[in-house]
């Protein structure tokens, strides 16, 4: 059975502060399958007894908090979900991205809260932005930081990976999934006019290659993501699970 479409709760971050029934209930309306939560520690339990109700899944949840403090309560808190897909969403210093050595030290790090992940039945995944893809390694054939990451990490740590992040950082996306492969366990969709600085539109209706970034991994989540809107926002929500969908039935 195909994964339903999810989208990140930190687009609706405002409106879910204001009326988390409310708003997840609005989603739901608009069609959307699943949710990715992204501040576990806020009442999980009462986020899955909403996302119940409504049919809705939690395909992952983002822990940046599994850095800062004892990452069990956190993980307790991702099991609540009902998700086993905890992911780390940032919280590295960007410099890391840009050596080999760098790179080995969140590899490690990662590993080792990917071992702690599996004892509360969960998997460790880790979420980009423009500084882990920009970088390009000399030493590894100017492959960009994030797939020389890649290669370095346990396997049993997946990625999550931007897509508009990553184009922003001057990847080829499609190309660039196509190589990560079975490491990509889900994609961020978000959509705009490729720069760091400026708001989203609906997916579809910027620069994204978006047909060909869902051909180069087909198996992965489709998460909808806003980090700012240009419009409305859940009219430009409502916008992009009417394109992503339409262009998955084909």
């Amino acid at each position: 059975m195909p994964r339903p479409l999810s989208v990140q709760l930190y687009s609706v971050r405002d409106e879910f502060t204001a009326d988390r029934a409310g708003t997840l209930g609005r989603l739901a309306e608009m069609g959307y399958g699943a949710v990715e939560a992204y501040d576990v520690t806020d009442d999980a339990a009462g986020l899955r007894r909403l996302a119940d109700d409504l049919g809705l899944t939690v395909s992952g949840a983002h822990a940046v908090q599994l850095l800062t403090g004892e990452p069990g309560p956190v993980l307790d808190a991702v099991a609540t979900l009902g998700t086993p897909l905890a992911i780390v969403p940032a919280g590295f210093p960007h410099e890391d991205f840009t050596t080999y050595d760098g790179l080995a030290r969140v590899a490690d790090r990662l590993g080792g809260l990917a071992r702690e992940a599996a004892r509360h039945g969960l998997r460790l995944g880790y979420h980009n932005h423009w500084w882990e893809v920009e970088p390009r390694l000399a030493s590894h054939g100017g492959r960009p930081a994030l797939e020389v990451l890649a290669g370095l990490l346990d396997p049993d740590v997946f990625l999550e990976v931007d897509t508009y992040w990553a184009a922003v950082a001057g990847a080829d996306v499609p190309a660039l999934l196509t190589r990560l492969g079975d490491r990509v366990e889900a994609l961020h969709l978000k959509d705009g006019p490729g720069t760091k600085d400026d708001p989203n539109v609906a997916v579809g209706g910027g620069t994204m290659p978006v047909p060909e970034v869902l051909a180069a991994a087909p198996d992965a989540w489709r998460v909808i993501e806003f980090d700012a809107c240009a419009g409305d926002l859940l009219g430009e929500l409502a916008a992009s699970r009417t394109y992503v969908s339409a262009l998955e039935a084909v």
